[in-house]
């Protein structure tokens, strides 16, 4: 099937309080909370592998002169050392997926230098210590700021790097409202809770690898380049992933060097990151330096807007932050200019993290949209329904359903908005308290997957198809999408999801999963229907899947009869189609936020926090607000404590932990809702539903900002909004200078 048209109604549309939409538990959860669901590390289906653990460089930016792994080959349950001077020949990088130990150059800290497998995981840690390394140091590059100059303008990727439309500098320059103003957003870290996990084994020239990936058939191609093998002899599972946020969009260099240590010592190969190795080895969001300018009539009307947001990668890599894409379809200007450059420096690589681009991107844009409103004595809400556009501003073309004035309109209401006041005016006790908003805008992708549905001799449905579920309750959804299209209980569908042998699927990642995977099966149990009909004599006009049983008129017949003795099969795909260009997919909501600010300390507390979203349809309402709230709180990190430090110096990150890399615990998060307004969207995929896994995080930060400004007065573009910078506000505020750091 591809999406050419609008769809019509549907089988799930005949039963609206069926399957699909109930807040069911995940079907999964049960396994994980009694620990018997296998992850990658605690596969059982490979016995007796060995141990690898990762030597990483000691340097930033250099070249190896002298490795000596004599020690290390001799100590203790030692199997095998690998290094760029035994490593087997490796093919070309694809996507993000590099070869490993292919050369004596140093690009970033912690950057795999050799790997030793040995008996025990103990022993191939303390062997590991014993591998020593002379280098050729140079002083690294790791400052984006310092780098400015030699940004270039990156690669496209599936967007052109830069937009423009009418005359920005005129416009700009003859408004009577203008606001230029800089943000910057640090570093991230994913901090996933499963590490990067590979258990790698070979069956002659085929090589199957039980690893923690989001998109497997992505990840397939790319390790099949990396090893040199034809696509089909690289299998991947991953039936269970704890976590991904993007860090497992494609394999991490463990899975490429078990696969070389395997296929070296001809035994299964074990390894996982260390948590300290994750920050290094591992890839993360870059920190970004965005520009912004905005122009309006005194009335708020802007006339025209400019995003300008600078990222960086590492050297060879060409990965940049899309931070400035939102904006091209957020709000009406008739003069515009978004631009994106890139930097390379001695760091790991950057990649994807939940939600990139309007992640970070709204963290700027939409505070920058308050701080137009408090320059012109304009509600930051109504600023944004002046603005709002009658089609996509850039692509000029409608936009499938936008809601984004009714989620602002209902939070307002459910939020109390109109009780806010102006900035440092309420007080409770030592806290001065303020009120925040943002706009949340996501594009809504749909991705090519298949998807094959089995009705066994037994009146079970067993779905099979290579998509992953990372905690988000895939499984679950595809057994609701099943079990409703069939007439079929929930406990009666086997969901066999995370290995690349089953049809091709999108994977995990950009808020296509469900709404891809889920299409492909629908579409599958859709022929599956039309099989069964025709196998009898029913009437297939009206015909009811309910109840284990096909029904037409005053006839029907059970399921498990029409299943025979060999079962009856079907396969489906979904594919985007003209529909992609005719219109612009995206995702709205709004969030709104409350916060105290200590008045002596600095320190900031949310109090509260309401997100309004539109979905399409929702297909579980228990795991739709658990993605929400989860998003939320990931924007709840963004803004207030989020940062990987670097060290200029040597290019490493300084808390490369989770005792130092603060992310939000459950004191820091106190009532926090998330609200679906109905919808449907007929021109988004056959389930007229819309990817939610991470609208919640965009624009999250920035009402949290926008409310420390409302409490404070104080204007933090500096992301996060630690206390050091509150404090300095207030010194500034009241005409002395900053006490020094």
């Amino acid at each position: 099937m591809e999406m050419n048209q609008p769809v019509g109604k549907t089988p799930l549309d005949d039963r609206p309080d069926g399957l699909v939409g109930r807040p069911i538990d995940r079907i999964d959860g049960r396994l994980k909370v009694m620990g018997r669901a296998p992850y990658a590390y605690e596969t059982r289906e490979v016995k007796n592998p060995a141990y690898g653990f990762i030597v990483g460089a000691t340097i930033a930016a250099g070249t190896i002169r002298s490795i000596d792994t004599a020690a290390a080959a001799k100590a203790p349950g030692v199997i095998h050392v690998m290094t760029h001077e035994n490593v087997p020949e490796q093919g070309e990088k694809k996507e993000q997926v590099w070869p490993q130990l292919s050369g004596t150059n140093i690009g970033f800290f912690d950057q795999p230098v050799a790997f030793v497998v040995a008996e025990t995981f103990e022993q191939a840690r303390a062997a590991a210590k014993l591998v020593k390394v002379a280098y050729d140091v140079r002083a690294p590059k790791a400052s984006l700021r310092a780098a400015l100059p030699q940004a270039v303008e990156p690669k496209k990727q599936q967007t052109d790097p830069d937009s423009k439309l009418g005359d920005f500098d005129g416009a700009f320059a003859a408004a009577p409202v203008k606001l230029d103003v800089e943000y910057t957003t640090p570093t991230q870290i994913h901090a996933q809770m499963e590490p990067h996990a590979t258990i790698a084994s070979w069956e002659g020239d085929k090589v199957v690898l039980y690893t923690a990936n989001q998109m497997l058939n992505r990840g397939q191609k790319s390790l099949a380049s990396v090893l040199k093998l034809p696509v089909e002899n690289v299998r991947l599972v991953s039936h269970y992933i704890g976590g991904g946020f993007g860090s497992k969009l494609q394999p991490m260099p463990e899975a490429t060097l078990a696969a070389l240590a395997s296929k070296a010592i001809q035994r299964p190969v074990k390894v996982a990151l260390t948590r300290q190795q994750e920050f290094h080895v591992a890839t993360h969001r870059t920190d970004t330096i965005q520009r912004i300018r905005l122009a309006s009539d005194r009335d708020g009307r802007l006339t025209a807007l400019s995003h300008e947001s600078w990222s960086d990668t590492a050297q060879g890599d060409e990965f940049y932050e899309t931070s400035a894409n939102v904006t091209r379809s957020l709000y009406a200007a008739p003069n515009r200019i978004t631009r994106h450059r890139l930097a390379k420096l001695d760091l790991p690589i950057a990649s994807s993290m939940r939600a990139p681009g309007e992640a970070v991107g709204m963290l700027a844009f939409e505070c920058a949209m308050d701080e137009l409103a408090e320059q012109i004595g304009l509600d930051p809400i109504e600023l944004r329904i002046r603005n709002e556009p009658t089609q996509d501003p850039e692509k000029q073309v409608p936009f499938t359903v936008r809601q984004l004035v009714p989620c602002m309109r209902e939070g307002a209401k459910l939020f109390g908005w109109d009780r806010r006041k102006a900035a440092g005016t309420v007080r409770d006790g030592n806290w001065m308290v303020g009120m925040g908003m943002s706009a949340a805008a996501r594009l809504n992708p749909l991705m090519p997957s298949s998807a094959s549905v089995k009705l066994g001799a037994d009146g079970y449905l067993t779905v099979r198809m290579a998509m992953t579920d990372i905690g988000t309750g895939t499984y679950t959804i595809l057994a609701q999408i099943a079990g409703e299209m069939m007439g079929l209980p929930v406990e009666r569908i086997r969901v066999e999801i995370g290995d690349t042998a089953y049809p091709a699927a999108a994977g995990s990642g950009g808020s296509f999963g469900a709404g891809s995977a889920g299409s492909a099966l629908y579409v599958a149990c859709d022929n599956l229907r039309n099989k069964l009909v025709a196998a009898t004599d029913l009437n297939p006009d009206g015909v009811v899947f309910a109840d284990g049983r096909v029904t037409s008129g005053n006839r029907s017949e059970a399921l498990i009869d029409l299943a025979g003795s060999s079962g009856v099969a079907a396969e489906g795909e979904i594919k985007p189609g003209a529909l992609k260009e005719k219109f612009s997919h995206y995702s709205f909501g709004a969030h709104f936020a409350e916060v105290g600010v200590d008045r002596d300390t600095g320190e900031i507390r949310l109090r509260r926090m309401l997100g309004v979203f539109t979905g399409g349809r929702i297909l579980n309402a228990k795991t739709a607000r658990s993605q929400a709230i989860g998003g939320m709180t990931f924007g709840v990190g963004a803004a207030l404590m989020e940062d990987a430090v670097i060290d200029p110096r040597t290019a490493t990150y300084v808390n490369h932990d989770l005792a130092e890399y603060h992310v939000p615990v459950h004191a820091d998060i106190p009532a926090m809702d998330a609200v679906f307004l109905p919808e449907r969207d007929d021109k988004a995929n056959p389930l007229k539903s819309k990817g939610l896994g991470e609208l919640g995080i965009c624009g999250a930060g920035a009402a949290l900002a926008n409310a420390v400004y409302n409490a404070t007065g104080i204007r933090i573009r500096d992301y996060p909004l630690t206390l050091d910078k509150v404090l300095k506000g207030f010194e500034e505020q009241e005409g002395r200078a900053p006490r020094r750091a």
